[in-house]
């Protein structure tokens, strides 16, 4: 575990904690480790961590949290490459190199199915889940398909590669940018550059014919723990709320007013006071 060299467009007015990595040259993960107190394992695939930095800011005074870039994402080596089973691989080398107990995972688009897939190694060590609009399940509904597969197809990916048109409207209010000033904004972009792209799409085409099976171990190995959904009120057109609502035994849910896909960048406070207010009243540690 050595820290890296910080880049010229991630100054620490953008990021403002130490980056580490696990791993050697070319399967390193770079990853975020700050604060103490019970741990919060933030778990998201598609883009990279700098999605979690307003929230980070907010928790690290009464948590431990760690936040990661998945393999060819963010900081991190090409490793494996994109998809559930690298970012499952990350999560499972994070939990087990840094001996993670009584961990709670945030988890964030198809940082759901990769992050239950981790689990269902270690289910001991998770004493809740906050699902941060994600899913945790195979994609069965029709409408959910056709969407992974056009997002996820070769043309749109080349199309994305050479134009950029993903990280240029995901930067705006209705994705990620409603708090980010300039430089930061600027760093997010940098960041998804064409080897980002790419591994964005690469990543939702995983998620269509990925094997479930320990992902649906792993929802059902932890489906007695305190469970906390976050959505935004205009992004769960496929009412992915109602499927957590049945997966658990202890399931509260938050909806985050004016909110779309990224609800912990368009209300920091609230996603962050929803999250403390459920730690402290339903996780025992």
């Amino acid at each position: 575990m050595t820290d890296i060299q910080r880049p010229t467009w991630l100054p620490e007015t953008v990021w403002p904690w130490a980056i580490r990595t696990l791993g050697s040259d070319g399967d390193r993960i770079a990853y975020t480790d700050t604060g103490s107190g019970p741990i919060l394992l933030l778990v998201h695939s598609g883009t990279w961590s700098i999605i979690w930095r307003d929230l980070i800011a907010r928790l690290e005074r009464n948590f431990r949290v760690i936040a990661f870039d998945p393999p060819s994402m963010g900081l991190s080596d090409d490793g494996a490459g994109a998809g559930i089973d690298p970012t499952a691989s990350a999560v499972d080398r994070l939990v087990r190199e840094l001996d993670l107990q009584e961990v709670t995972l945030v988890l964030h688009d198809l940082g759901g199915p990769a992050g239950l897939q981790a689990a269902s190694a270690w289910p001991e060590r998770v004493v809740a889940l906050a699902a941060v609009n994600c899913f945790g399940w195979r994609p069965d509904a029709a409408p959910f398909r056709a969407m992974l597969q056009i997002v996820g197809s070769a043309p749109m990916r080349v199309v994305d590669e050479w134009t950029g048109w993903l990280p240029a409207a995901s930067a705006t209010r209705f994705g990620v940018g409603k708090h980010m000033d300039r430089a930061t904004r600027r760093a997010y972009i940098t960041r998804m550059d064409r080897r980002g792209r790419r591994s964005f799409h690469e990543n939702m085409a995983s998620a269509l014919d990925h094997d479930y099976t320990l992902v649906d171990a792993g929802a059902a190995a932890i489906a007695s723990v305190p469970i906390l959904t976050v959505f935004g009120e205009h992004n769960d057109p496929l009412g992915f709320q109602p499927r957590w609502k049945a997966l658990g035994s202890q399931v509260e849910q938050v909806t985050i007013a004016g909110g779309f896909h990224f609800p912990m960048c368009d209300d920091p406070d609230r996603v962050a006071s929803s999250i403390m207010a459920w730690h402290r009243a339903s996780v025992i540690v």
